[in-house]
C-alpha cells in the first residue's frame, strides 16, 4: 500500500461561485514528471498543471465550466481531479474534489450546519459562502445555536371577532437595523392574509398586536395557518427566497426603495386555534361541552354561546361548566328509533335531542319509554345530544306512550317529552321459503310474518347453527345460511328479537350440495358467452348459479339458468386475455368452475379440460366500406378463426348474421361465412354477432334489376315523337326571334344609361365617405383598454399555434411504478440538452433524417425553447451557432444568399422566431401593442359601419377585392337602446346597428357596446343569448336568424334581418339568455315568446314543413329540401340569378372605388403601425437589445464570407425580424391580444400583412393594370415605407455594439422573470419522444464526434434510454 501513488488537494471544496482558484496538489509515489501533467476535472475543463518538487498545482475551472447545482441534487456537487501525464496521455493519479452551492439552503439550521463554509445572513435571508457580503457585522451566523427561530407553543386560542395580542417564543430574534422598519405578523386564514404589526420585547419573545380574526367558516374551530412573522424591508438581492417582497403592496415597495439597506426575513411559527362559541353550538349543552380552555358560557337572555364579555349582566344570565348553577334547563327530545319493540323487552331505544345531561349521572335513572323504566348505557350516551337505554318488561295492559326524560332532577325545567308514541308490538311467523338448501349453506332465506320490523336486534339459527341476518321490513325476514356441521338434516328455526322469542313450528332441510357430472361442449373462445350445457345433480336448489374462469390472476363470471334437478345452461365466462396482445393458440384457464351458494367443492373443478380458442376476426368488404351486389348474390365475410380447431372437428359457434334489420341463413367455413341475402334492395349495414361479440365489415348495396320492360319502349316511342315536335316549336321560335332583336337593341341601351348613373352615385358616396370616417374612427377608439393575453397563452399560441392544452403546460403524466425512474432519466436527459455538444449534435442529426418533417422541426425548436426558457444565455449560444451553419450550408449549396431565412426549413429558423417571441414581449406591451391593436379596432369598425354578408363574408368596407360587395345594397343606420343586463334599472344603452344585419350580428354588436373594455373570453358569447325586441305596447319578441317566417323564393332561404321584422329606429332591445320553445326543439334556434305579435298565429301554426326542419350548415343547400341560404348576396356559384343581375356583374369593377375608401379611412393606423415598428426609438421606447444583438450577428457573418452586397444584408435582416415575427403578429393579433378575429378583418390583415413584406423587399415591383388589387392599393405608399425601413437598418447598424456582458445579463433578467412558465419535465418528455424514435443515428453520431467522445455523452444517452424504457 505504501507503494500506491497518491493525491491530496488542498482545499479540497470550492463554492460554485468561486472561479479560477489555485489549487495545491500533494502527490506520493509519483513516476518522473518531466514532460508535463495536465489536470482534468471528469468533462468539465482540462488545463496545464505547474509541476513544483512533489507538488502540483492547479488552476480551478472557470464560470462557464463549474458545474450547475440545483436544489433537487442536495448542496455540492463531487468530482474526480484527475492527473494525465502529458508524455502517456494516461490518467496515473486521482482523488475527489467537491464543489458545493450555498445558496441552495434556505434556512439558517439547513445552513450552518452543512459540512462546508456556509454563513448565513438573517438580515438578507440567504446562505453565503462569503460572509463578507452579509450587510451588517452582526447579521453573520455561523452556529446552529445563533440562529433567528420561533419556538413552538403549546396551545394558542384566538376567538373570532375579539382582539387579543399573540405572543410567541423565539430565539435570536435581531435587532431591526438602520434602514428598516419593525415586525409584523402575516396571518394566513381560509387563504387570505390579514397583516397586524408585530413588537419584539427581546431577541427570545415577540407579540403581535390586536390581533382579530374574522371567518366565515362554520365551523366552532377551525385552524388558521399562524403569522409568518416578516421584517418589513425590500429584498434587494433579487433572491426568489426573500419572502416579504411578494406579500408588500406595490406602492409599499415602492416607498422602500429610496432606503440603500433593506432587507427581509421570515420565520414560520405554530398553528393556533381559531374558534367562534357559537358556532355549531345552537344549544346550552353543546355549548358547555365545548373546550374549558374556550371559555365559552351560555348566555340565557340571548339564547347563545358567546365569551363571558359578550354577554350583557344586566339582563342575562351568563351560563358555564365550572359554576355551581352551570345545569342546562329545557331539555328536548327530537327524535326516538325504533319506535316500535316487543312487550318482553330487551330493545335498544335511541334517544336524540338538546341539553340531554353534561355527565351520564345527570340521566342515569330518570328515562322511561311509554311508562316502562328503560336503563341508560354508558356507552350509547353522548353528552347533552344522545341516549341510548334498555327496555324493561311492559305489562299486559300497557300498549303505547311516550319518551319522559329527567335531566339531574325532575323539576318542570328538566323535564322533556318526545312528541313521538312508543309502541308494544307482537311478533308473529307464518313461513319461510325456500325450505331447503345444500349443506354446505349460502342459501338465502327469506322468513315471513307480522311486525317484524320493531326491536333493535334480530338472532335468527336454524337448529344450532346461525342464519346472518341480511334485512327485514314489516312482513320479512331474510338470511343468509351458514354451514351445516350436522350433516343432512331437518332443523328448528328459532327467531328472537331483543328478549323476544317468537313461538311457531317452522323447519329448514339441510340437503347433500349439488354435483356437476358432465359439461358439453368443453371449449369456448376468449370472449365467452357461447352457450354451455352442464348436468349434476340437486342443482335446483341454487338460487344464483354461476360459472367461473380465471387466467392471468383475473376471475371472469358469467350466469347460469337451472332446468330441472339435473340440468342447467350457462354462458361460458370471458377469459381475461389482452385484447391487443391475443394469442393465436388456444388457451387453457388456471381454475375453472362453479358459484353455486357457498359450495366450495365446485368453485375449482379439477376434471375438466376446458379449452379457450381465439376469438374470430372479420375483414372489412373493402378500403371504401361498401360491397356492391345484385339481388339473390350471396354476401361473403371473409376472416379467420371462424371454426374453433377443437379436436374430433365439430366444433360449431352460433353466428348471427344481420342485413339491416333481416337475419340471413349463414353457411360457415373456416376462412369465410356465406350469408344469403334477404331479399332487399338499397343500402344496408352488415353485422356480424358470435359470442358476445359485435363486428360489422361494412355497407352492402344490392342495386335492383332493370331489364327494358314494356312500359319502358312505350316510354321510348313517346319521347320520339315529343323531340319531333320539339324541333318543329324551336324553328317557330326562331323566327319569332329574330324580330325582337330590335327591341333587345333598345333595352341593351337603356341598361347602358342606368349603369352609368350607378357609377357616378358610387364615386360621390365613396368620396364622402371618406372625408368623415377618418375623425369618427379615431375618437372611438380613444379610452379603449388593451386586453394584452398574458406571457404564457400569449408564448404558446405562437410556439404551439392551435394547441389549447399543450403538455407542457401540465405536470408530467407517468404511471406511479415509474415515475421514479422517468423523472430520474429526464433528469439525466435535462443534463445532456443543457450540454451544447449534445444539443447541436441532436439537432444536426434529427435534421438529417428524411423522415423528420417540416412539422417535426417546428415542434422540436419549440420544444427545445421552453426547456431553455430559463436559461437564455445558453439557448442564445445554440441558437447563433445553428444560424451560422445555416449561413454555411447556404453559401456551399450555392443557393442565393437572399433566400436564407426566407422559410421555416430548419430548427434554427423557427427558434429564431420563438426567440424574438420570448423577448419582445415587453416590447409589444409598452410599444408596438398599442397602435396594432388600434389597427385592429379600426379594421373591425370600420368593416361594421357598412353591410356585411354573414354567409360569404363579404363587405361593403374591404381593403381585400376578395371580401367586397360588389353590388349596391340599400340599407339605414338604426340606434337601438340596449338593456343594460348587468343592471335593468341604469340608463339603456344606445348601439349602432343596420338594419340590413342578422340577428346575431346585431347581438355581436350590442355585446361589443355593453362589455367594450372587457376582454373577448369574458365575455357572454351571441350564440348563448337571444334578441329581445321590447315593443311600445308591452309585448315582447324574440328575434332571430332563422324562424317559421322565414321567407323562401325558388329554394333560396333569407336570413332575417331587422328590416324583416321592420325593427324601427329607437326600437328597445335586451339580450336574454337562451329560450326553449316548440320551434327551437327542432330546429336549434328560438322564435317570438309574444302574444301581440303580428306572427303569433303563424308561430302557433307547427305543421309548416319549413317550420320542422332540422337546421343545417347555413354555407351548404339544406339535403333534405335543396334549400340554399343567402343572407345580402346570393352565391356566385349558382347560376339561377335574376336577369336583372347580370348587369351589375359586368360593371362589378366599379365598386373597387371603395377599396380606396376604405384605405384611406384606415390610412393613418397603418402609417402609426409601421412608424412604431420602424423606429429605433418611439414614444419613450428604447430599441430591444435582442433586435440590435441578432442584427449585428447577421452583419459579423456576412463580413466573416466577404458578402459586401447591401441588398443580401438587408434581405437577411428582413427575412431575420419582420418576416419571422411582425408578419405574425399582424396577420394574428389574436396572438397578442384577448380577441376575436372574423374573416373580413383575416382578409384586411393579409392585405396589411402584404404590405408590410413588400416594404421589407429591395426587389422592385412593377405594376400594370392586371396586377392584383392589395399590390395597387399601396403602390403610392410603399416607396416610403422602404425608406422608413433602410432608414431603421441604417440607424440600428450605427448604435453602438452591446457587449456579451450585458447581453447576458439582460437574457438571465428574461429567463428569471419567466422561470416557472412551463412545465420542464413534460417539455423534456416530448423532446425525448424523438430520441426514442432517431436513437440508433443520434447514438451513431454522437460516437463519431470526438468531442461528444471525450465527454462520454453517448454512454449517458444509453443511462437516458435504459431509464426512459418501457421494460426496464
Amino acid at each position: 500500500m505504501k507503494q500506491c501513488v497518491r493525491l491530496t488537494v488542498h482545499p479540497n471544496n470550492i463554492s460554485v461561485s468561486q472561479y479560477n482558484v489555485l489549487l495545491v496538489l500533494e502527490t506520493y509515489n509519483v513516476p518522473e514528471l518531466s514532460a508535463g501533467v495536465n489536470c482534468t476535472f471528469e468533462d468539465l475543463s482540462e488545463m496545464d498543471g505547474l509541476v513544483v518538487g512533489s507538488q502540483i498545482q492547479c488552476i480551478s475551472p472557470a464560470a462557464k465550466e463549474v458545474p450547475q447545482i440545483i436544489t433537487e441534487n442536495g448542496d455540492h456537487h463531487i468530482v474526480q481531479l484527475q492527473l494525465k501525464s502529458k508524455e502517456t496521455g494516461m490518467t496515473f493519479a486521482s482523488t475527489s474534489f467537491v464543489f458545493y452551492n450555498c445558496s441552495v439552503h434556505n434556512s439558517c439550521l439547513s445552513c450552518v450546519e452543512s459540512p462546508y463554509k456556509c454563513h448565513w445572513c438573517k438580515y438578507r435571508h440567504v446562505c453565503t459562502h462569503d460572509p463578507s457580503s452579509c450587510s451588517f457585522q452582526e447579521g453573520r451566523v455561523k452556529m446552529p445555536e445563533d440562529c433567528p427561530q420561533l419556538l413552538q407553543a403549546e396551545k394558542i386560542l384566538v376567538p373570532v371577532e375579539v382582539i387579543k395580542p399573540i405572543t410567541l417564543k423565539a430565539k435570536n430574534l435581531p435587532q431591526p437595523q438602520s434602514g428598516q422598519r419593525g415586525y409584523e405578523c402575516i396571518l394566513n386564514i381560509q387563504g387570505s392574509e390579514q397583516r397586524v404589526p408585530a413588537l419584539r420585547f427581546n431577541s427570545s419573545s415577540v407579540q403581535c398586536q390586536n390581533t382579530s380574526c374574522r371567518t366565515s367558516d362554520p365551523l366552532s374551530q377551525g385552524l388558521c395557518e399562524s403569522p409568518q412573522c416578516c421584517h418589513q424591508g425590500h429584498a434587494t438581492s433579487g433572491d426568489k427566497s426573500v419572502i416579504c417582497q411578494e406579500l408588500f403592496l406595490p406602492a409599499a415597495v415602492e416607498q422602500l426603495l429610496f432606503f440603500s439597506r433593506a432587507f427581509s426575513m421570515r420565520f414560520m411559527s405554530p398553528k393556533f386555534h381559531l374558534y367562534k362559541c357559537g358556532a355549531m353550538r345552537d344549544s346550552c349543552g353543546l355549548c358547555l361541552k365545548a373546550d374549558p380552555d374556550f371559555e365559552c358560557g351560555w348566555c340565557q337572555g340571548q339564547n347563545q354561546c358567546t365569551l363571558k364579555q359578550h354577554c350583557p349582566a344586566q339582563d342575562s344570565q351568563w351560563l358555564e361548566l365550572s359554576s355551581t348553577k352551570g345545569k342546562c334547563t329545557n331539555p328536548k327530545i327530537t327524535d326516538i328509533n325504533p319506535v316500535t319493540g316487543p312487550r318482553e323487552g330487551g330493545t335498544k331505544v335511541t334517544i336524540r335531542g338538546e341539553n340531554l345531561g353534561l355527565e351520564f349521572r345527570d340521566i342515569a335513572s330518570h328515562v322511561k319509554v311509554a311508562g316502562v323504566e328503560c336503563k341508560p348505557l354508558v356507552e350509547g350516551y353522548i353528552p347533552a345530544e344522545q341516549i341510548v337505554c334498555e327496555m324493561g318488561e311492559a305489562k299486559p295492559s300497557q300498549h303505547a306512550g311516550f319518551v319522559e326524560i329527567c335531566v339531574a332532577e325532575c323539576k318542570p325545567e328538566f323535564m322533556a317529552r318526545s312528541s313521538q308514541l312508543y309502541y308494544f308490538m307482537t311478533l308473529t311467523l307464518s313461513d319461510l321459503k325456500p325450505k331447503r338448501g345444500p349443506v354446505s349453506g349460502g342459501t338465502q332465506v327469506t322468513i315471513t310474518g307480522n311486525n317484524l320490523n320493531a326491536g333493535s336486534n334480530v338472532i335468527v339459527t336454524f337448529g344450532r347453527q346461525p342464519c346472518l341476518f341480511y334485512r327485514r321490513s314489516t312482513k320479512h325476514i331474510v338470511c343468509n345460511t351458514t354451514a351445516s356441521y350436522e350433516g343432512f338434516e331437518k332443523v328448528k328455526v328459532s327467531v328472537r328479537v331483543d328478549k323476544a322469542k317468537i313461538h311457531q313450528e317452522l323447519h329448514y332441510e339441510y340437503v347433500e350440495d349439488p354435483t356437476i357430472l358432465r359439461i358439453e361442449p368443453e371449449w369456448s373462445i376468449f370472449s365467452g358467452n357461447t352457450p354451455i350445457a352442464v348436468w349434476g345433480t340437486h342443482l335446483d336448489l341454487i338460487q344464483n348459479p354461476q360459472i367461473r374462469a380465471k387466467h392471468g390472476g383475473k376471475e371472469h363470471v358469467n350466469n347460469c339458468e337451472v332446468q330441472n334437478s339435473t340440468e342447467m345452461t350457462c354462458q361460458a365466462p370471458a377469459l381475461a386475455v389482452d385484447p391487443n396482445h391475443q394469442s393465436e393458440l388456444a388457451e387453457r384457464p388456471e381454475e375453472f368452475g362453479f358459484i353455486l351458494d357457498n359450495v366450495q367443492s365446485l368453485l375449482i373443478l379439477n376434471k375438466t379440460n376446458f379449452t379457450y380458442y381465439p376469438n374470430p376476426i372479420f375483414e372489412v368488404f373493402n378500403p371504401s366500406g361498401i360491397l356492391e351486389l345484385k339481388p339473390g348474390s350471396p354476401i361473403i365475410l371473409k376472416g379467420k378463426n371462424l371454426i374453433p380447431p377443437v379436436a374430433g372437428g365439430n366444433a360449431k359457434l352460433n353466428y348471427t348474421v344481420l342485413v339491416g334489420e333481416k337475419p340471413c341463413a349463414v353457411t360457415v367455413s373456416d376462412v369465410q361465412l356465406l350469408c344469403e341475402s334477404p331479399n332487399l334492395i338499397g343500402r344496408h349495414k352488415v353485422m356480424a354477432r358470435v359470442g358476445g361479440m359485435e363486428f360489422s365489415p361494412g355497407m352492402v348495396y344490392i342495386s335492383p334489376d332493370s331489364p327494358l320492360s314494356l312500359p319502358a319502349i312505350v316510354s321510348i316511342a313517346v319521347a320520339g315523337g315529343l323531340l319531333i315536335i320539339f324541333i318543329v316549336a324551336v324553328l317557330i321560335a326562331y323566327k319569332r326571334k329574330s324580330r325582337e332583336s330590335d327591341l333587345t337593341l333598345k333595352r341593351l341601351q337603356m341598361q347602358m344609361d342606368n349603369l352609368e348613373s350607378r357609377v357616378a352615385l358610387e364615386c360621390k358616396e365613396a368620396f364622402a365617405e371618406l372625408q368623415t370616417d377618418i375623425h369618427e374612427l379615431t375618437s372611438d377608439l380613444d379610452g379603449a383598454g388593451i386586453p394584452f393575453l398574458d406571457y404564457r397563452t400569449y408564448t404558446m399560441r405562437v410556439l404551439f399555434p392551435g394547441i389549447e392544452d399543450h403538455p407542457v403546460l401540465r405536470d408530467l403524466e407517468v404511471p406511479g411504478y415509474r415515475q421514479e425512474r422517468v423523472e430520474k432519466g429526464l433528469k439525466l436527459f435535462a443534463q445532456l440538452i443543457n450540454n451544447k455538444v449534445f444539443l447541436l449534435s441532436f439537432i444536426r442529426t434529427l435534421e438529417s433524417q428524411r423522415s423528420f418533417s417540416m412539422r417535426d422541426r417546428g415542434n422540436v425548436a419549440s420544444l427545445i425553447m421552453t426547456v431553455l426558457q430559463s436559461k437564455l444565455e445558453y439557448a442564445t449560444d445554440v441558437l447563433k451557432q445553428l444560424l451560422a451553419d445555416l449561413i454555411d450550408k447556404n453559401l456551399e449549396s450555392k443557393n442565393h444568399p437572399k433566400l436564407l431565412l426566407r422559410r421555416t426549413e430548419s430548427v434554427a429558423e423557427k427558434m429564431l422566431t420563438n426567440w424574438f417571441t420570448f423577448l419582445l414581449y415587453k416590447f409589444l406591451k409598452e410599444c408596438a401593442g398599442e397602435p396594432l391593436f388600434s389597427l385592429f379596432c379600426a379594421i373591425k369598425q370600420q368593416m361594421e359601419k357598412g353591410p356585411i354578408d354573414s354567409i360569404t363574408g363579404e363587405a361593403r368596407y374591404s381593403l381585400s377585392e376578395d371580401k367586397l360587395i360588389r353590388q349596391q345594397i340599400d340599407y339605414k343606420t338604426l340606434v337601438l337602446s340596449c338593456v343594460n343586463p348587468d343592471n335593468v334599472n341604469s340608463p339603456e344603452i344606445p348601439v349602432k346597428i343596420l338594419n340590413c344585419d342578422t340577428i346575431t350580428q346585431v347581438k355581436e354588436k350590442i355585446l361589443d357596446a355593453i362589455f367594450k373594455n372587457v376582454p373577448c373570453s369574458h365575455r357572454p358569447k351571441a350564440a348563448d343569448m337571444d334578441l329581445e325586441w321590447r315593443q311600445a305596447s308591452g309585448a315582447r319578441m324574440i328575434l332571430q336568424d332563422e324562424d317559421i317566417t322565414t321567407k323562401i323564393e325558388n329554394d333560396w332561404k333569407r336570413l332575417n334581418t331587422l328590416a324583416h321584422y321592420q325593427v324601427p329606429d329607437g326600437s328597445v332591445v335586451a339580450l336574454v339568455s337562451k329560450q326553449v320553445t316548440a320551434y327551437n326543439a327542432v330546429n336549434n334556434s328560438t322564435v317570438s315568446r309574444t302574444s301581440a305579435s303580428k306572427y303569433e298565429n303563424m308561430i302557433r301554426y307547427t305543421g309548416s314543413p319549413d317550420s320542422l326542419r332540422s337546421r343545417t350548415p347555413m354555407i351548404t343547400p339544406d339535403l333534405e329540401s335543396g334549400v340554399k341560404m343567402w343572407h345580402l348576396v346570393k352565391n356566385h356559384e349558382h347560376g339561377d340569378q335574376k336577369e336583372g343581375d347580370r348587369g351589375s356583374k359586368m360593371v362589378s369593377e366599379i365598386y373597387l372605388t371603395r377599396l380606396l375608401a376604405t384605405k384611406g379611412t384606415l390610412q393613418k393606423f397603418v402609417d402609426d403601425l409601421f412608424e412604431t415598428i420602424f423606429s429605433t426609438a418611439h414614444r419613450g421606447s428604447a430599441l430591444p437589445l435582442a433586435i440590435k444583438y441578432m442584427f449585428d450577428f447577421l452583419d459579423e457573418q456576412a463580413d466573416k464570407h466577404n458578402i459586401h452586397d447591401p441588398h443580401v444584408r438587408h434581405t437577411w435582416k428582413s427575412n431575420c425580424l419582420p418576416l419571422r415575427f411582425w408578419v405574425n403578429m399582424i396577420k394574428n393579433p389574436q396572438f397578442v391580444f384577448d380577441i376575436h378575429k372574423n374573416s373580413i378583418t383575416d382578409a384586411c390583415l393579409s392585405v396589411v400583412a402584404q404590405t408590410f413584406m413588400d416594404s421589407c423587399s429591395t426587389s422592385e415591383h412593377r405594376l400594370g393594370k392586371d396586377s392584383p388589387s392589395n399590390k395597387l392599393l399601396y403602390a403610392k405608399d410603399i416607396p416610403s415605407y422602404k425608406n422608413w425601413v433602410e432608414r431603421y437598418y441604417s440607424d440600428i447598424a450605427k448604435m453602438p455594439a452591446i457587449s456579451d456582458q450585458d447581453m447576458n445579463a439582460y437574457l438571465a433578467e428574461q429567463s428569471r422573470m419567466h422561470m416557472n412558465e412551463f412545465n420542464t419535465m413534460s417539455a423534456l418528455s416530448e423532446i425525448y419522444s424523438y430520441v426514442g424514435k432517431y436513437s440508433e443515428e443520434i447514438l451513431g453520431a454522437l460516437d463519431q464526434d470526438d468531442q461528444a467522445g471525450k465527454q462520454k455523452l453517448a454512454y449517458k444517452l444509453e443511462q437516458v434510454i435504459t431509464l426512459m424504457s418501457i421494460d426496464s
